[in-house]
Formats: structure tokens, sequence, C-alpha cells
């Protein structure tokens, strides 16, 4: 019986040990993952037409269901009828599905003899946006949100074809069933937008309550690649996400007295512009980080000082190391700034622990491994390597928890004459969270669950 990628790739440096992990993995970049020298691929090329014909005859059912999620777009926490209808697929195709993990998470089980373990996830939360597409099957949800004011509900991050992929991969490895071994856990996740849907179900027993997969999953829709493509990262894939909450506080009076003041606009300025030697001077150019201060708010009038500003922070960083550095770093230039310049008390810091996104890692013998097996499913010509992307994902907490690899790869999604077109033009295509995007679902589902189902089948065993 053929032993898969799965099993290499654990094999590799004795597994990746989640002693090394300290429980949340302190910095991976340590970590070796590439001393295995008969690391190979697995693929499974005798599968591949068979997986073909069937997307092939399933496209248009997986479309409607599209079409459906498209037009039903739930907020974070509120996925109720995306998971409700996740479920109805999976237990179609004869998992085992157990749903309100986590919020409105949805598991489900196949078990198909003894073998290996993987989890394949896809996220089911869109965004408060208003779509601007113009699409026959275009979002017209509106929700009032917290502030009483009124919003559009979109699925402008491509989890409407993440779901569907996930379905659709789901039933691909059903109906080939006879030729492998193991199990598959599906994953529906919720609240990916807000960073606490897979934190929520861990903590919801995820990995107490159903089988522990050796290799988790994923993939994202890429806006700025054709459809038929497949980009990937070997190392780190996606970043940390911290938000960090600050009021620096002023003694206010009149514009044309400044000197009987403790303007904090002046020293909100200060502080931004200290900020900036953060990553230019405190990190490893090798290393990378990103500190943006997004937002800004302080005065109502011409000639009235304030007496407090308040700012928004986006963070980002890959290893845990540099995170450290940069929230330490921006508490010290805060607080230092605020007390140089004669604030009246020292000012509040929170970081928004509620929603950090913990970055991910590509476990580069797993990823070397699927891109074999992608290559033969859409041709090497089609698969590319990518540099890590700062932006955020909390898929990769799933591989952290469990100290096991992991492999999210990017899924092309711009209609290719429309993706040619704009290269010609030199124009920027719409980008996710953008009211503008819109994917080409057909070929991209077709090639999301081809790739995704041959990467698991050369997971799990061979049927002998």
């Amino acid at each position: 019986m053929r032993r898969t990628i799965l099993m290499i790739c654990c094999a590799a440096a004795g597994v990746i040990p989640v002693s090394a992990l300290k429980a949340e993995v302190e910095d991976m970049a340590n970590f070796d993952f590439e001393n295995e020298a008969a690391v190979h691929s697995m693929p499974r090329p005798d599968l591949n037409p068979q997986i073909e014909k069937w997307v092939d005859g399933h496209l248009r059912s997986l479309l409607e269901f599209y079409w459906e999620r498209h037009q039903s777009p739930e907020l974070s926490l509120q996925e109720r009828e995306s998971a409700r209808a996740v479920a109805a697929r999976l237990q179609s195709a004869g998992y085992t599905v157990t749903t309100d993990v986590g919020g409105h998470g949805v598991v489900g089980i196949f078990r198909n003899g003894e073998g290996p373990t993987v989890l394949i996830r896809g996220d089911m939360d869109a965004l408060p946006i208003t779509e601007t597409t113009g699409l026959s099957y275009a979002s017209k949800i509106r929700v009032e949100q917290a502030d009483g004011k009124e919003t559009g509900v979109m699925h402008a991050c491509g989890h409407d074809i993440h779901m569907t992929n996930l379905v659709g991969t789901a039933a691909a490895l059903s109906a080939v069933k006879n030729r492998w071994r193991g199990t598959v856990v599906i994953i529906g996740q919720p609240a990916e937008e807000i960073g606490a849907g897979a934190a929520a179900m861990i903590e919801d027993g995820l990995f107490e309550r159903f089988p522990k997969p050796v290799v988790c999953l994923g993939l994202h829709v890429s806006p700025v690649s054709p459809a038929g493509t497949i980009a990937y990262s070997s190392g780190w894939a996606t970043a940390n996400v911290d938000s960090v909450d600050v009021t620096i506080f002023g003694h206010g009076g009149h514009g044309a007295r400044p000197h009987e003041t403790v303007d904090p606009i002046v020293t909100a300025s200060q502080v931004v512009m200290a900020l900036q030697t953060l990553v230019s001077r405190r990190v490893d150019p090798v290393e990378g980080g990103v500190v943006t201060v997004g937002s800004i708010h302080g005065g109502s009038k011409h000639n009235i000082i304030p007496g407090e500003v308040r700012l928004q922070l986006t963070v980002r960083s890959f290893s845990d190391e540099v995170r450290k550095t940069l929230l330490d770093g921006i508490r010290e230039i805060v607080v230092n700034t605020c007390r140089a310049m004669g604030s009246p008390q020292d000012p509040e810091i929170v970081v928004r622990d509620g929603e950090f996104t913990p970055s991910g890692y590509n476990d580069p013998a797993l990823a070397a491994a699927a891109a074999d097996v992608m290559a033969q499913v859409v041709g090497r010509e089609n698969v590319f390597t990518i540099p890590a992307l700062t932006v955020g994902e909390d898929f990769g907490l799933y591989a952290r928890k469990l100290g096991v690899p992991g492999l999210l790869f990017w899924l092309g999604s711009v209609n290719p004459e429309v993706f040619a077109k704009a290269q010609a033009e030199g124009r920027t295509l719409p980008s996710i969270h953008s009211s503008n995007y819109a994917p080409d679902p057909g070929p991209t589902l077709e090639t999301g669950i081809r790739t995704m189902t041959a990467i698991a089948l050369s997971v799990l065993d061979a049927a002998p």
C-alpha cells in the first residue's frame, strides 16, 4: 500500500515536534521541515480523469449552490443559513454532520477504513459591503448594524466560492471512496472575517470531539490571477494581525493660545511618525512587519485644541518574536512620547485580543509535494510560487494547535479574458473586500475542486 504526502511530511525531521510549538507555536521559522531527502509527492494521476469527469457532471449543481450562497450572504457570527446549506450538502454526500460547533460551525466526517485523517476547511461569513458588481445574482441583502446604520452584505472575500469548493470536494471524495482509505474531516467555519471562527471551533472541542487530522488543507480565492491557475507560498503564508486602539490625552483650550494647552493632536503626530521606526529600525529586514495608523480622530472645530485624540492601528507580522517586538514598541513609543510632550495622564493602549488573527505557515515539504500534485491537474505552467502575504487568515490556527503540516493555497478567480485585458491596459483589478469583486465561478470551481481533491487523495492511503 502506498504511503502518502501526509506520511512523508510527518516522517520529515521526526515530524513537527509538538513540544517545539509551546502550545501556540513560538516561532515556526526556526523549525526544520525540509531535512528529509526522501520527501516526494505521490499524486494519483489514475484518478484525475475520474475526478474531472465527476466535476463536469456536477458543475451545474455546484454553480446553483454558489449562486444561492452569493445571493444570501451572512455576516460573521450570523451564518445560520450558510451552515444549514453546507450541512445539507455534506449529509447528501454521506458525511456524518455536526452543526453549531463554535457558533455556526459545521463538521462533516467521512470514515473510510484505516488510514490518515485529513482536514479540509472552508469559511462561510460575508462582509458589510454593498455589492456594485451588477451581476444578475448580486446580493441585495441589507442589514442594520450595531450603530443603527444600514449596510449591504456581500461575499466580497470569496467565501461563497470557498463553501462551494468545500462541498464539491467533499462529494467528489465520497464518489471515489473505493479508491482510498482514511478519514476526511470537512470544516465549514464561521467568523473568519473577524478572526474568531477557528479559535471558537477549537475551544468548542473540535480536536477532542472529532478525529484529529495529520494534515490541514485550505484555499482562498485570488483576485489577481486568472481562473485555472494556482499560487502558493512555502513557509510563511499569511500574517499575524493585531488591532490596537490608542487614546492620547491632552489639556484642551483655545487654538489661539496653544501655550496654555497640551495639544494631543501634536502629540499624536509625533507618535505617528515615531511608529514608522519600529519596522525600519527594530525589526530584522529579512523578517518584515507592518504598523499602519488607519484612523486618527480628534477635535471638533478650527480654533479648539481638543482634550484627546484616538488612533486605530493595524499591526502585521509573521513570527511571534516580531509580533512581540512591534506590540512592545508601540507601547514604549506612545507612552514615552506622551510623557515627553507633557500629557496630563498616560495614554490608554488596548490590543484587541478578540480580533487577533494568527499567522499561517505552509509546511515546505507538504507545499512542494502538493505543488507536484497540482501541476499534474492543471499543468506546471499554471502553478506559481509567491511570497508570503501580509493579509490575515485564521486557517493557520488549526495546524498550529496540533503541530501538524498545513497548507493554504491561492485559487485564481479572474475571468482569463478580463485578466488579459486588464494586464494589457495596465489596469488594477478589483481586490477582495471590494464591492466590485466578482470571481468567474465556473472555471474557478473546476480548478479548486479538482486540485483540492487531488491533494487530499495524495494524503489518504490508496485502497488495495
